[in-house]
């Protein structure tokens, strides 16, 4: 039984090659940056070497359905899909963490490349994941390197203040979901997603109270990683006093683990006989997980909207910003069948683009006016009419202004509302959509029709490598706002969960 467990082991390695060149990867830089002893590039220019390699072994992996050390993790195309959204979104903010003051001012050495490409580790097994402590522990994997991230310029008081207030949320939910998983554990005798989806099924385990109050906990969890309301409050502060490339990360990369791991635990959780049960989440009785879902993905949308508009530092808007978006991709959730979560992929792809763009632009304004505060936002448009362009593009996106790419990921989640008869949950999102058109909107107006204080306005001067990043997240977002096919067709087939048909 032992050899048989080795040869299982040793044969699902050739599955975790992606993996396994990330661990590389950091060993490397971890070296690198022993050796070296200052500031380089070169640390940085190995950890996106690694992130490439890691992709394309990925990207190898996207027809492949297989599972992998014995049940604790899978190999599909939803997992293939959100690994190379992770090394898309690392490279980016790794590069932004070379452009970014407040980086390479620090008293650190280059720490913060291998701590998101740990990151990125953690994200990647979080979206393999079929086993609750490969679950757990990815996120800790995780939040650990997001925790000391989150307080990097530890000269300034409110990165080290962020860096604990992330600390205490995050052992606290993390506390909540691993004592939620061990009751389950307790109750099924059964760590594996696919294992308790037959025992909840049952008649023997429907409806009891501890399954129920074991699923709540978990839920709050995953709800603190994509920061979903109730449990949001760490991240308005933690995206303030964070590092603005570290807070560009969060927004990313975590919140999109976070919703690789929830969608394939209840998606798995609910499932019975391997197939969805009339395109739903199989219901516990007296318990209606849709709802559930419904009432936190609403709460979401309008308490991250409405609180953004009286928001005065760019930063805290995004933050906010960001909580009211994970409520519009957790509405694909509420669907809970195939079409709504090809939504949900579509419009991650377009959050990657739009969102990391918009912070790529308060790092370079940051920069030159060392905040990012609205006010000190004034007349940008007339100091780098290019760089306020650019955030135009980016700021219309959130908004889900057509032609654009946010236009069409909140298109194909209404839609899916809609086709299930949630026509008035399709409406609420749209008044939210109406809501935050304002605060985005303010962002240009500070920009555009504002002067500058200054009598003589200033020109800044942005490098051509500045304008190339700027370049490469913005075409995205206004060619796939146009010609989305191809979005749509990646969405659909990285919607597939191994075992269902």
């Amino acid at each position: 039984m032992q050899e048989l467990t080795l040869k299982q082991t040793l044969n699902s390695l050739s599955g975790f090659i992606p993996e396994t060149v990330l661990i590389a990867t950091v060993i490397v830089c971890l070296f690198l940056d022993l050796i070296l002893r200052k500031k380089s590039v070169v640390v940085a220019v190995v950890g996106i070497a690694g992130l490439l390699l890691s992709g394309y072994y990925a990207y190898l992996q996207f027809g492949v359905k297989e599972i992998i050390f014995t049940g604790m993790a899978v190999i599909d195309p939803f997992a293939v899909f959100f690994k190379i959204l992770f090394v898309i979104s690392t490279i980016f903010v790794i590069i932004f963490s070379v452009s970014s003051r407040e980086i390479q001012e620090s008293t650190h050495h280059n720490e913060y490349v291998y701590l998101m490409i740990a990151m990125a580790l953690g994200a990647f097994i979080m979206a393999s994941a079929s086993n609750m402590i490969m679950m757990y522990l990815s996120l800790e994997t995780v939040s650990i390197s997001s925790y000391i991230l989150s307080g990097y310029t530890k000269r300034i008081k409110r990165s080290s203040e962020s860096a604990m207030k992330y600390v205490i949320y995050g052992a606290a939910s993390s506390g909540i979901m691993i004592y939620g998983m061990s009751l389950i554990y307790g109750f099924t005798g059964s760590m594996n997603v696919y294992e308790i989806s037959a025992l909840l099924s049952s008649s023997a385990v429907a409806g009891s109270p501890l399954i129920v109050m074991s699923l709540i906990m978990i839920l709050a969890g995953f709800g603190y990683k994509i920061s979903s309301v109730p449990f949001h409050f760490w991240t308005p502060d933690v995206y303030e006093g964070a590092p603005v490339p570290v807070t560009a990360f969060l927004a990313v990369t975590s919140s999109a683990a976070g919703f690789a791991v929830m969608i394939r635990f209840f998606m798995i959780s609910f499932l019975k006989s391997g197939s969805l049960i009339n395109g739903k989440f199989l219901m516990i009785p007296g318990i209606n997980w849709t709802e559930v879902i419904v009432v936190l993905s609403v709460a979401s949308m309008i308490i991250g909207n409405f609180t953004a508009v009286w928001q005065q530092s760019v930063k805290r808007m995004l933050a906010y910003s960001s909580i009211a978006q994970g409520g519009y991709i957790m509405l694909g959730l509420t669907v809970a069948n195939q079409q709504g979560i090809a939504a949900m992929i579509i419009y991650l792809i377009g959050y990657l683009f739009m969102t990391l763009g918009a912070f790529y632009v308060v790092i370079l304004v940051a920069n030159k006016v060392n905040s990012d505060e609205l006010v000190d936002m004034r007349g940008f448009g007339y100091k780098s009419p290019a760089i306020a362009v650019f955030m135009s593009v980016f700021m219309f996106s959130l908004a889900g202004i057509p032609s654009t790419v946010g236009f069409v990921g909140k298109l194909y989640l209404f839609s899916a509302l809609i086709q299930s008869n949630l026509i008035w949950l399709a409406l609420v999102a749209v008044l939210n959509s109406v809501v935050s058109l304002f605060f985005y909107i303010k962002v240009l107006k500070y920009m555009f029709l504002m002067k500058p204080e200054e009598e003589v306005t200033p020109k800044y001067q942005y490098g051509i490598g500045n304008y190339v990043v700027l370049l490469l997240l913005a075409v995205p977002v206004l060619l796939f706002g146009l010609y989305f096919t191809p979005l749509v067709k990646i969405a659909d087939f990285s919607a597939s969960f191994f075992g269902i048909k």
